[in-house]
């Protein structure tokens, strides 16, 4: 069995196949991070998502064809989902079962590397960070985009609204962002400890008023 490498309840079964369907409603919703992406990695780069859950960022990103795309999630429902739905798309990525703290990869294997909407839930960011750091090559990057601990209830509204939930589901994910969630996130002076516990010193990190934006460098 592999260590829990996650906070609250894992993403498996009913809850995971849940979750993909509702995030799946939206698909424009991962525009703007392939347009981040692109901001980064060249043509050709080889391109890493921590935590990917049903895999739309990584198919949007192969779907460009600019990019070798991995996936590397904790929950099996999870990868699971992201393969059949890579192989409904036509597209390749390899989606795998793997912690975030202990990465199955060799040092300096990808060019670029994303996480989105998963990182505070981790249950051991540090060495997270630092599992990053390794399997990036030298001058690769890195960007983490998540929920700040701290988010306006207006920034809450509008992207819960963008998700085209149903009303159930619209209901509680408005909660989840509103309370449960930011307290498992982070501020920005927070996240700085981190970053610097992990070994990083070349970073920056940016608010928004629903989110931070974390960029480091190996």
């Amino acid at each position: 069995m592999m260590a829990k490498g996650y906070k609250g309840i894992g993403m498996e079964g009913p809850i995971a196949r849940w979750y993909a369907a509702s995030n799946g409603r939206a698909p424009d919703r991962y525009d703007d991070q392939v347009v981040k992406v692109r901001e980064y990695a060249r043509p050709g780069a080889e391109i890493l998502e921590v935590a990917p859950g049903p895999g739309y960022l990584s198919i949007a990103l192969a779907r460009t064809g600019d990019y070798t795309v991995t996936g590397l999630d904790i929950s099996e429902t999870f990868v699971e989902i992201a393969r059949a739905k890579a192989a409904e798309a036509g597209v390749e990525v390899d989606f795998r079962i793997g912690n975030a703290s202990a990465m199955p990869f060799d040092d300096g294997s990808f060019d670029f590397l994303i996480c989105c909407a998963a990182f505070k839930n981790f249950s051991d960011p540090a060495g997270a960070l630092r599992e990053m750091r390794r399997v990036l090559r030298p001058g690769g990057h890195g960007f983490i985009l998540d929920l700040r601990r701290d988010p306006s209830k207006q920034a809450v509204d509008a992207d819960v609204a963008r998700m085209g939930l149903g009303t159930v589901s619209r209901a509680f994910t408005r909660f989840a962002l509103r309370s449960f969630l930011p307290r498992r996130a982070y501020t920005k002076a927070q996240f700085e400890g981190l970053l610097a516990s992990a070994g990083c010193t070349s970073y920056d990190i940016r608010q928004s008023p629903l989110t931070l934006e974390v960029e480091f460098r190996a």
